[in-house]
């Protein structure tokens, strides 16, 4: 009861709104709120590898909800056929999971068990205590154009998973997503 009547004397010192996410934990906020976060990068949207060398051919492809210690997360430039690549957004938002069964949706429950959001993600950067992107859209008018600007979406960098064989992977890995700026 006191640390909530804490955030709320601190939400309205002065006249400066302390925004949601500065008040508020992640678990704490609504879905609306939660929602508001994502920033539209679209790398969560990426296709990701695990390199072991102990997996063979036949498994190598396979979906994980999980990595060992001595496996590694490599990230490609190739992304879900579901992506409009220019806006960023998924044209299937809604049915996403139906159409694309291994998508996963980001939640307060499971962002823990999430390993593979880069560092720039505004997901994993608060649960890190690293705090809202400067380029984050709710910083700027609602506006991607500074995220677009600097370099942190994959608007430009990416083919889809339909145009490309995912036997050819090792062509499109990358590093650009592990990017992070501030």
């Amino acid at each position: 009861m006191a640390k909530n009547k804490a955030r709320n004397k601190a939400k309205s010192q002065g006249s400066k709104v302390v925004p949601f996410w500065e008040t508020k934990t992640l678990e704490e906020m609504s879905r609306e709120q939660w929602e508001s976060l994502c920033d539209g990068c679209a790398k969560c949207c990426l296709h990701k590898f695990i390199d072991d060398p102990d997996v063979d051919e036949q498994d190598e492809l396979k979906p994980t909800d999980h990595i060992k210690d001595h496996e590694q997360m490599v990230h490609s430039s190739i992304v879900c056929h579901l992506l409009n690549d220019k806006t960023c957004q998924c044209t299937q938002y809604e049915k996403r999971t139906v159409l694309v069964p291994d998508c996963v949706r980001l939640t307060q429950d499971n962002i823990d068990d999430v390993f593979f959001m880069p560092p720039s993600c505004t997901y994993r950067r608060l649960k890190e205590g690293r705090g809202m992107p400067s380029w984050h859209p709710l910083l700027n008018g609602g506006k991607k154009t500074k995220m677009h600007a600097a370099g942190m979406s994959v608007r430009g960098k990416v083919v889809k998973d339909n145009e490309v064989s995912l036997d050819d992977f090792e062509k499109y890995i990358v590093t650009w997503p592990l990017d992070d700026i501030d």
